[in-house]
């Protein structure tokens, strides 16, 4: 499975956990709300609980002939008395002189006559959901993993038929691929010495074809390797190379009475794989002939600009509908033409990796230009 496919998967898992985990939530959300309420009732309760013990040690003291109170004191609450002018007699915790209600949990208690002199009491907590939230978090971290483990076990089940299919269709096409090699290379050659020996109107239309062919068979052949050859850049004669490309598509361009006028720089070099410089140029040439009209012209330019370098190839042809969709995959402006779909595609793949600026302008019945920047 390639690496596309493995991130589909897994962004696939990801999103459908997010979607169950967001149904899940619902009745988590009223889960989390009844569960609030009854802490905060269980804290109060065990606050109220100490407030007695308290209430009860000042009553018990008072009935007393004893000097000294012994406060019953808390690791978990904390207690205040107060006087009748409201002034703090004593208090568990000098640190905290106001009650933040939106902090704490409290208890104020009036008290009856007492030896102390104290007027009510006032027990408190420090109050939070803190350990609620922390366990929800938890538990759907938890249920989050798990149900994205057993999304990803499930699609990956699901799709082990397609990935065995995905790999038997990659080996008949590569298998394909090298059967067809060698016939096209001899039907290459044979027409190429007919031609030597003499010229007429159906050598011309098979030499045609058959350049239309391999240029299919070396787009599919690209497609398929590209994923695990690696097309390592190589420094080579941009000007030399584009003219001998050109000269192998005058022939197609002859069929339709297209004439293309080049003007190219001399000795201008690039740093890319020549295999991915001619997938550029074919494409490109190859489209531009086939949706121009007849008696047409289609113009090739490379030249320095800004210490760049740039390819220009501008056709007179019925022009581009839809500019971004020409580079989707198996997208073709016009299915009547013919072709996979493939080109442009493959195209843009080189662009994006060897850091070229793709540039297409185009007008309706009148033309379109594309120019490759290269950076």
């Amino acid at each position: 499975m390639i690496e596309k496919d493995k991130h589909y998967i897994y962004t696939l898992a990801f999103f459908y956990s997010m979607m169950i985990i967001l149904v899940v939530s619902i009745p988590a959300w009223f889960y989390i709300s009844v569960e609030k309420k009854s802490y905060r009732q269980n804290q109060m309760q065990n606050l109220e609980y100490y407030a007695y013990n308290i209430q009860k040690s000042i009553y018990d003291f008072s009935r007393t002939k004893e000097h000294v109170f012994d406060f019953p004191r808390s690791l978990f609450y904390n207690a205040a008395l107060y006087d009748s002018n409201d002034k703090r007699i004593f208090t568990t915790d000098t640190s905290i002189s106001k009650i933040d209600k939106g902090k704490y949990i409290y208890k104020k208690i009036s008290l009856n006559s007492n030896r102390i002199g104290a007027k009510y009491l006032l027990v408190f907590q420090y109050f939070s959901y803190k350990d609620i939230y922390t366990r929800a978090f938890i538990s759907a971290l938890f249920l989050g993993a798990v149900i994205f483990l057993m999304t990803l076990f499930f699609v990956k089940i699901s799709l082990r038929p397609l990935e065995q299919l995905n790999r038997y269709l990659k080996t008949f096409f590569n298998d394909a691929m090298h059967e067809l090699k060698t016939p096209l290379g001899v039907m290459q050659l044979n027409l190429e010495t007919l031609r030597n020996t003499k010229e007429n109107k159906v050598l011309r239309r098979l030499n045609n074809s058959m350049q239309s062919m391999i240029l299919i068979y070396e787009d599919i052949e690209y497609h398929i390797k590209h994923t695990h050859v690696k097309y390592q850049p190589e420094k080579i004669d941009a000007s030399y190379f584009l003219h001998s490309r050109i000269e192998v598509f005058r022939d197609l361009a002859k069929v339709k009475e297209i004439e293309i006028e080049e003007k190219i720089m001399n000795n201008i070099t690039l740093k890319i794989n020549r295999i991915e410089f001619q997938r550029i140029i074919d494409n490109t040439l190859s489209n531009a002939i086939k949706y121009s009209k007849k008696r047409r012209k289609i113009f090739v330019k490379l030249f320095r600009k800004d210490e760049k370098i740039v390819l220009l190839i501008k056709d007179q042809g019925v022009g581009i509908k839809n500019i971004k969709g020409i580079f989707e995959r198996y997208r073709r402006e016009d299915t009547i033409k013919g072709g996979f779909g493939i080109g442009l595609s493959i195209v843009k793949h080189i662009c994006e990796k060897n850091h070229i600026k793709i540039s297409v302008i185009t007008s309706t019945q009148k033309g379109s230009t594309f120019t490759y920047t290269f950076i």
